[in-house]
Formats: structure tokens, C-alpha cells, sequence
């Protein structure tokens, strides 16, 4: 059975499950140990079959917590399409999530890699997670703090990885007096572009999906994972001799002792966007993104990423880490 991604990679299973609720995860976990846990198929490269068993997150739903006058908590499923929840809160006039939207993936695996786009983290918005322990099959909640989040981090990537399958995710969002975050990227210029001086929560979505769909490639129309690479962070003192070499580098201050860098500028500055071999390569309008135009496999996508970052390490001295899961 082939394995749903988004880059569109023919990998098999030879154990597919759908996992649609709690009592499915459990009678699977009693049956089945040390699964292959997929969600929707994003933030992953498979290079080869998948011989463990594959449990199909599944699980759906949508509940309000509890609320309050300026805030309100909501549990989503893990297997919710993410993108279809952000719009949901949007049309309730919740904020909160409004810059992480058009981001591919489901719900429950939002935690795991701390995903973030435009100045926002999953940290800022979730109070707390719920999950399954695949071995005593136990269920534990793990509070924000609990889940130790980082940069494109969490304890499920860290100490806790594989043992736990999340299935429930709540996030702590505004109902007014909303805290807008437009300053990163462009959206304060997409924003000047249609005439809104006074953002709502939508409005900013708006100007962010606007933003993506410019900037990168939809999966059902060309096989990709999103942003490929994370954005470096160095040391200030590396920064300050880089920019002394080039002037325009981008960069965005992380504390007194830390710069961040967009890994696609460096990709871009050393001539690889667009760059391509046989079916895989790097997307033509951002170099952050991989792509699958067609029949590549799995090992073919990872030799060009292997290429992008040995160029920019032989260029610029930075070694570039893979946020994309590969297996």
C-alpha cells in the first residue's frame, strides 16, 4: 500500500492502519509495537519502504475547553487538517494562529517539530497536548513547558522520541484585544498593498496565505515538504564577518549573542534555485523548497539536498540542518 506525502514519493507499507479513534490506537498498539506514525504525510522524505507498521493518524474533532471573556481554549483531534482548523478559528474571530496558516500538515503533528512561520511558534499558542504512550499505552498530557520546545524542537523530537503518539492538541487563543504580529517577512507590505492600515486576525491569514502561495509550490500540483532546511542561527561574531562580505544578508536577531539567516538567501546566493537533477531539485522561486517534479525518488531528493549543503557550507561556512523528517 503506498504511503501518503506530500512529496509525492512511491514508498509502501506493508501495514497500513487508519487510526480514527483512541479505542482504534489502543487495540493497534496492543497488536502492533514500534509503529511508523504518520499524519498528513508532510514535513517527511521517504527514501526507502516502510517495513514497520504505519498508524494512520485519523482522529477528528473540534471542542471548546473553556472560555473567558478575552480568551478562549480549544481541543482539536490530531488528525484535523491544520490549515482547515486555522480557518476555523479565523471564521469564529478567535486570533492566535493567524500567522501559521496555509502550512500542510495535521493537527497532531504541529507539537513535534514546534512548527512556526512569520514570527509565530506553535509554542506561543499551545497550552497543552494529549498522548499516548506506545509502550505502557498510558495516556499522559503534556503541558507546554513539559514539551520543551525549541527551534523546529520538542521533547517528542528529543528524549521522548517514539514513544508517544499525540492525538489531541489545545491551543489558548484571543477573542479580543487581539496581539497581531506583522512585522516579519512582507507581510506589512501585502497589508499596504490592500489597503488595510487596521488588521483583523483574518486579514493577516489573508496576507499570509497571499505570501505562500507566491512563494511556494502546492504539493498537489508539484510534489514538495514545505521549507527543506531550518534557518541557521549563528553566533553574532560569525554574522558581523559575513556581512562583511555581503552587505544585503538578510538576518534576524535572536539575542546579544545570536543572529538568525534565512537558509534560503544562502541557497539562493549560491546559485541553486532552480537548480535540478533528473526529477529532483530546488524549487525555482524558493530555494528553501524541495521538489519532486514527477517520478524522483525518495534517495534522489536527499542526494540534491546532500549537494545544497555541502555548496553552502563550502561557500559561507554554515552547515545547514534538515527540517524535513527523512526515513
Amino acid at each position: 500500500m503506498l504511503i501518503p506525502n506530500t512529496f509525492n514519493i512511491a514508498a509502501e507499507a506493508d501495514i497500513l492502519l487508519s487510526i480514527d479513534s483512541e479505542a482504534t490506537l489502543l487495540a493497534a498498539l496492543q497488536q502492533y509495537k514500534n509503529p511508523f506514525v504518520l499524519g498528513g504525510g508532510s514535513n517527511m522524505l521517504l527514501t526507502q519502504d516502510i517495513k514497520a507498521p504505519v498508524f494512520h493518524i485519523l482522529l477528528k474533532g473540534i471542542e471548546k475547553v473553556k472560555e473567558t471573556d478575552t480568551h478562549i481554549w480549544l481541543k482539536a483531534q490530531a488528525g484535523e487538517n491544520w490549515h482547515q482548523f486555522v480557518l476555523y478559528t479565523l471564521q469564529q474571530g478567535y486570533g492566535g494562529l493567524e500567522n501559521l496558516a496555509l502550512i500542510y500538515g495535521n493537527v497532531g503533528t504541529t507539537p513535534v517539530q514546534n512548527i512556526g512561520a512569520y514570527g509565530v511558534e506553535i509554542k506561543d499558542v499551545m497550552e497543552s497536548c494529549e498522548a499516548i504512550n506506545i509502550h505502557t499505552l498510558q495516556k499522559r498530557v503534556f503541558t507546554n513547558e513539559e514539551c520543551a520546545f525549541g527551534y523546529r524542537e520538542s521533547v517528542f523530537k528529543g528524549k521522548e522520541k517514539g514513544n508517544y503518539i499525540i492525538t489531541a492538541v489545545t491551543f489558548k487563543l484571543t477573542k479580543k484585544n487581539h496581539r497581531l504580529h506583522t512585522t516579519y517577512g512582507a507581510i506589512e507590505q501585502q497589508l499596504q498593498q490592500e489597503g488595510i492600515t487596521q488588521p483583523t486576525p483574518s486579514d493577516v491569514a489573508k496576507a499570509v496565505i497571499a505570501i505562500r502561495e507566491r512563494k511556494l509550490p502546492n504539493p498537489a500540483q508539484i510534489g514538495n515538504s514545505g521549507s527543506f532546511f531550518k534557518n541557521p542561527i549563528i553566533s553574532k561574531e560569525a554574522f558581523v564577518a559575513l556581512q562583511q562580505k555581503y552587505s544585503a544578508i538578510p538576518h534576524y536577531p535572536i539575542d546579544e549573542q545570536q543572529v538568525k539567516v534565512p537558509a534560503g538567501w544562502l541557497i539562493d546566493t549560491c546559485g541553486l534555485k532552480g537548480y535540478r537533477k533528473g526529477d529532483a531539485g530546488v524549487h525555482t522561486e524558493q530555494a528553501l523548497v524541495l521538489v519532486n517534479y514527477g517520478k524522483a525518488t525518495g534517495k534522489e531528493v536527499l542526494a540534491v539536498a546532500h549537494y545544497v549543503r555541502e555548496q553552502v557550507q563550502q561557500q559561507f561556512g554554515i552547515l545547514l540542518e534538515f527540517e524535513v523528517n527523512i526515513f
